[in-house]
């Protein structure tokens, strides 16, 4: 009865077909991460088409997909300067006051510079129109920069984010994960989620500034898409609309919290494919061959070698 029942099941699902995608990218690192993911999708047959600004950095032409490119109103100069200025607050050393209003500032900025390209793309009519006679069956976007979420929820196309994450937790309450302060750490506290009660406290009030600053940082989107979409609109509702969350995240290497069904740990995704060292590689080859350390065995498969030694056993310029 159960094999006649799922043969019935079987014959009514249809065939797998490829899909049509639009793509709507942040620039930067983040884009290098997403085109590891486009790669894939081309392979499979989908058709991909990826909107940039003709300022764009990083973004290039490629035959996985069509590049369609908007004017902007600022210089690829500037955008470059932006990047750097990002990149270089991202590894100070200054204090915990000073590195927190470089980087809202810095934040405040590139939210400035987005939106107005943001705008560039939602009022170019010809680029609206093309996405609307194009029937795309999903939007793949960061939606650090939300502006494919805008475009997803004035067509109604289904949108998958792909992220890292989104300052002051926003991506969590969009996604209407529980986010207790008791116990996960908040941006710049450099707390564990095993906080004393002092740290709890400053772990509360970071998190009430977090909403203070990210108001101001977003609140150019907000207004954009507000305007656009001819209603209300905060940054927390407008990404509460996203399909899927692809984090770039190991459940593994993060705080534990309670996450949403439709979030998606996807952490190691964007990592290349390195050749190993000839150094260590040479030396494996040795151990393979019978010269192991210890009572220890290695172990090969088709993915690799495994090894089991002492510290002191390696070679001095291995160590």
């Amino acid at each position: 009865m159960l094999v006649a029942v799922l043969l019935l099941f079987f014959c009514c699902l249809g065939p797998a077909g490829a899909g049509k995608l639009l793509v709507v990218p942040m620039e930067g690192s983040h884009w290098l991460s997403m085109k590891e993911v486009l790669a894939e999708l081309s392979k499979r047959g989908h058709e991909i088409v990826v909107i940039a600004p003709d300022s764009k950095i990083l973004i290039d032409s490629s035959g996985m997909y069509e590049l369609k490119t908007y004017p902007v109103p600022f210089k690829k100069e500037e955008m470059e300067e932006l990047m750097r200025s990002l990149g270089a607050n991202s590894f100070s050393e200054e204090p915990f006051l000073m590195r927190f209003l470089n980087t809202w500032d810095n934040f405040r900025k590139s939210s400035a510079m987005f939106q107005v390209s943001c705008s560039s793309l939602l009022y170019n009519k010809a680029m609206m129109k093309y996405i609307k006679e194009s029937k795309f069956d999903a939007i793949f976007t960061d939606p650090l920069t939300p502006c494919g979420q805008i475009i997803a929820l004035h067509f109604s196309i289904p949108s998958v984010f792909f992220l890292r994450g989104v300052p002051c937790a926003i991506d969590i309450h969009a996604a209407q994960s529980p986010n207790p302060l008791s116990y996960i750490p908040r941006m710049f506290s450099l707390n564990i989620d095993h906080m004393t009660f002092p740290q709890r406290v400053k772990n509360f009030l970071l998190g009430i500034s977090e909403s203070f600053t990210c108001s101001i940082v977003f609140s150019p989107f907000e207004s954009l898409a507000s305007e656009f979409l001819q209603k209300p609109m905060t940054i927390t509702q407008l990404l509460s609309h996203g399909s899927v969350w692809l984090k770039r995240l190991n459940f593994v290497f993060e705080y534990p919290m309670p996450v949403m069904p439709n979030m998606i740990f996807i952490g190691g995704i964007n990592c290349g494919q390195k050749k190993p060292l000839s150094e260590v590689s040479d030396w494996l080859g040795k151990v393979y061959q019978g010269k192991s350390s210890g009572s220890c065995t290695p172990a090969r498969s088709e993915r690799g070698l495994i090894v089991c030694l002492i510290g002191h056993f390696l070679p001095k310029d291995i160590m």
